[in-house]
């Protein structure tokens, strides 16, 4: 019995212009009466989706948000931290020398804030939600823990980079490309799957009582995990690939679609 939707964010449930369409709005509110838990799974931090959150009525005590793809699980009301891991600033090193010699940018997050590191290449990389953004070389940055580490560039300097990553590199990081401009980079155990594995057990289920919707790499795991997992019509290929269910476009309320049909909410 599915007791908890996961939905990813970019070109899942929002629509291209970044909206929640009052179809997937209305649907996910119908379905969170009938006591199923609904989930963001992002990697952005919970300043920078909040909006969505008051959208869809996710503000209760017993709501939570699946954040930077997992590090973070957090309470939506009193920004308690459920589970969270991350990167030492040493794990970082080996990622920095590369893009150091490869000439290519890193933005690393912490659970607070964004540090475009100012001793590579500039990078692109925006975030909303009024995220401080702290410039400094990597030679001063915070002995602390970070979230994930971002590189966002065109998408065809991105192939690039991608075709470049060494297999100790693949070793150290989970690698995850989340958007055609956005490489993420993660704790070898950072997944989405892992911080709604966490959320689960803290409601006594387990990934029976999953479902979870996605469209790019990083939501890999959640689909694979989910007892089901659905790939948008817009997904990569791969995604596509490894899922049992798919549904409309996330420009076709393809969230409200199957779980309309699912739940038998009509």
């Amino acid at each position: 019995m599915i007791k908890l939707v996961a939905l990813d964010l970019d070109n899942t449930l929002l629509t291209n212009d970044k909206k929640i369409s009052r179809v997937n709005e209305q649907t996910l509110k119908k379905l969170a009466a009938t006591g199923v838990k609904v989930v963001l799974c992002t990697g952005r931090p919970i300043n920078a989706i909040w909006h969505y959150l008051e959208q869809l009525g996710l503000t209760n005590a017993d709501d939570y948000t699946i954040t930077f793809n997992g590090a973070l699980v957090i309470n939506n009301t009193s920004r308690d931290s459920l589970a969270k891991q991350g990167l030492s600033k040493t794990d970082l090193v080996p990622l920095h020398d590369f893009c150091k010699a490869q000439r290519y940018p890193m933005d690393i997050l912490d659970f607070d804030q964004v540090y475009p590191v100012t001793d590579l290449v500039k990078s692109i990389y925006k975030l909303g939600g009024g995220i401080k953004f702290e410039p400094m070389t990597f030679a001063e940055l915070p002995d602390h823990l970070y979230a994930k580490v971002v590189a966002a560039q065109k998408p065809e300097i991105l192939d690039k980079m991608v075709a470049a990553l060494t297999p100790e590199l693949h070793g150290q990081y989970h690698i995850a490309r989340s958007q055609p401009h956005i490489l993420e980079f993660l704790s070898p155990t950072t997944d989405k799957s892992v911080g709604l594995h966490a959320l689960l057990q803290h409601f006594g289920w387990d990934e029976s009582n999953l479902m979870a919707f996605g469209d790019a790499e990083n939501d890999e795991g959640m689909l694979k995990a989910a007892s089901v997992g659905v790939a948008m019509a817009n997904a990569i290929p791969e995604i596509t690939a490894i899922t049992k269910y798919h549904t409309g476009t996330n420009e076709e309320d393809g969230v409200a679609e199957f779980v309309d049909k699912y739940f038998k909410l009509s």
